[in-house]
């Protein structure tokens, strides 16, 4: 079901979805017709599961396109570098101390974009929530389900 919020993300973040959409529509799509038509040259459909593998794939394939593009038109590309300030908004990286003295640095961007690996962190998880907004200097609390994390912001940069 498709929205009229705005997603936001990240011009790498965008060029993904792009990539993606195209080789759905250019190499999958195009594969799984293929597949289809050569599964319906081998007669009994009822009792074809080349056939029906063929068609549920078809139906995976139409349904991420129609998200992507729903995605791709409501999306609103953001670039961190034309950002300025002390204050954590999207885009922006954030370096942490926590409870523990340990240093921690998260960009903070989109949930398509998001990979905790990468140090790039949702503005919808927990903790992207609870720095939106917030100042360097400013103290963190973030509920987690291994229990209450705090932490300070040292700096933030738009990088």
């Amino acid at each position: 079901m498709a929205t009229l919020d705005k997603v936001p993300m990240l011009a790498s973040g965008h060029a993904i979805l792009v990539e993606t959409l195209r080789r759905l529509k250019e190499q999958e799509r195009p594969e799984v017709v293929e597949a289809i038509e050569v599964a319906r040259a081998h007669g009994d459909l009822s009792e074809n599961a080349e056939y029906h593998a063929a068609k549920e794939r078809q139906g995976q394939i139409e349904a991420q396109v129609i998200d992507l593009e729903d995605k791709l038109a409501r999306a609103v590309v953001i670039d961190p570098k034309s950002l300025s300030g002390d204050k954590v908004v999207f885009g922006a990286t954030v370096h942490l101390i926590d409870d523990n003295d340990k240093k921690i640095t998260y960009q903070i961007v989109g949930q398509m974009e998001a990979d905790a690996r990468a140090a790039r962190i949702s503005f919808n998880s927990p903790l992207g929530r609870a720095l939106i907004g917030r100042r360097v200097g400013d103290e963190v609390e973030v509920n987690t389900p291994s229990g209450d994390r705090f932490y300070e912001i040292e700096s933030v940069e738009f990088i």
